[in-house]
């Protein structure tokens, strides 16, 4: 049974199917930007990439896909960041890439077969390029400060992916009048493939394309810049969050498009935004969590991938901390199911979980059928068939030897009203909570986007 997988472009489910006659699989997903901790948003879109790749694994063979996931390395946040600290721009993101890869090694996920960076010279020249050929054709213009726009009325099927409207393209004359002159570009409409060096932006400047001076590449054409180079101008798969379906995705479509003649990807696939507690993340409500943040909690990086798989990916998925708890007993039922098979075991009854993901990644379908067959029992099922199921979800049953503090409820609950009191800015209350803690023989170590609990060492 081949993988049936929704398309955000033509919004039909379809076939997963490799074009090209050596019969791989050519697979693209956003990666991050690196100037600060991924998020547990963030990696749900990077969890279901990697089931996606296990999955066309198992179909294709390990050697017929082929996963890049770039590293956006040079913007305006990156460079905000370098700037704020006083840091060359290599060293900022060197250090972020590590912690993103170390955070993907926690959570299970396959590295990607090449991982290049926007602002490797050899890209910066891919991106130069395509620019160049955007120019001569007609699809973008150079601006008077140097910087180059793509000219989104040069592309009539702009907002296909994203169904974005005419209408909704344009704005009044005195509006956009003002938007032209601002941005030195004709329309407001039209987004930026190079930026002219700003003193702001220090010694992070490249050659431009030609007619231009020095300058950077705007976001969007770098993932365009970079598929290309490694995939070739089609690909098969380009897949993302949702809130990258535009403008990102739907700029790489155009200035892709306009610049190669040809299809640049044969499907889309967008999963949703993930919620805490019912809402949508932010600092400001003091639920954005990092992996780092939950393992400090006592969470396992195993529970947060299996919590992250719990619901379907185009559905929004209510993340929680009692979520975690049920995913840590889930995960234990699973060793101690595991622990129990036997090697003569010759029964594979794991069908109905394969073809659940196998249609449009129904994660929450697959975990139901894993779990009734988990409570018939084991029979004489096969290990190696129910290994076969741990490497599509990623599951890694191996338990953590690092050492373990069970934080009572009382303390935990404790925990979570000082931190609500800090965000909410009432420092009285939590200076108080606080105490409260040290009483009960716990400190509490603010973090910069989270807290530590751990036992007060006992001077007796």
């Amino acid at each position: 049974m081949a993988i049936k997988l929704h398309d955000s472009l033509s919004r039909e489910t379809r076939e997963l199917r490799p074009a090209q006659p050596d019969g791989i699989f050519r697979f693209y997903n956003c990666g991050p930007t690196v100037y600060a901790a991924a998020h547990i948003g963030n990696f749900r879109t990077f969890v279901v990439n990697d089931l996606l790749r296990r999955l066309l694994e198992l179909e294709l063979g390990a050697d017929k896909v082929k996963h890049v996931r770039n590293l956006t390395d040079v913007d305006d946040k990156t460079i905000r960041r370098s700037r704020e600290e006083g840091r060359p721009l290599a060293e900022v993101t060197c250090q972020w890439t590590e912690k993103f890869h170390a955070d993907c090694k926690a959570l299970n996920c396959l590295p990607p077969h090449e991982e290049p960076r926007a602002a490797d010279p050899k890209y910066i020249r891919e991106q130069v390029n395509m620019i160049e050929v955007l120019m001569e054709k007609g699809n973008a213009y150079r601006a008077a400060d140097g910087s180059v726009y793509f000219k989104v009325s040069s592309y009539p099927d702009y907002g296909a992916l994203s169904r974005v409207k005419e209408r909704e393209l344009q704005v009044g004359s005195a509006l956009k009048a003002h938007a032209a002159d601002a941005d030195e570009k004709e329309d407001v409409s039209d987004f930026a493939l190079w930026k002219a060096h700003k003193p702001e932006d220090g010694d992070v400047k490249w050659p431009g394309p030609r007619g231009t001076g020095e300058g950077r590449p705007g976001w969007h054409i770098e993932c365009s810049a970079m598929s290309k180079a490694i995939l070739g101008p089609t690909i098969d798969l380009h897949t993302g969050g949702v809130d990258l379906l535009f403008p990102h995705h739907e700029n790489e479509i155009a200035q892709s498009q306009c610049c190669n003649g040809t299809t640049f990807s044969r499907h889309w696939y967008h999963s949703e935004h993930l919620l805490v507690d019912g809402k949508k993340m932010s600092k400001s409500l003091g639920n954005l969590y990092t992996l780092d943040d939950l393992k400090a909690k006592g969470f396992s990086p195993a529970a947060l991938r299996y919590t992250l798989l719990s619901g379907h990916p185009r559905k929004q998925l209510n993340f929680t901390l009692d979520s975690l708890h049920a995913a840590e007993s889930a995960l234990k039922t699973l060793r101690a199911f595991r622990s129990q098979l036997t090697p003569a075991g010759t029964d594979d009854p794991f069908a109905p979980i394969f073809a659940s993901l196998q249609d449009d990644l129904n994660t929450a379908g697959a975990l139901g059928a894993l779990f009734t067959i988990v409570n018939r029992g084991t029979a004489s099922i096969s290990v190696a068939a129910f290994e076969r199921v741990l490497f599509a979800l990623g599951l890694d049953l191996t338990e953590s030897t690092a050492p373990k503090t069970d934080i009572p409820a009382d303390i935990a609950a404790l925990a979570e009203k000082r931190w609500a009191a800090k965000q909410a800015r009432d420092f009285a209350a939590a200076d108080a909570l606080r105490k409260d803690l040290a009483a009960a023989g716990w400190s509490m170590l603010d973090r910069k986007d989270g807290y530590e609990l751990k036992p007060v060492a006992s001077s007796g």
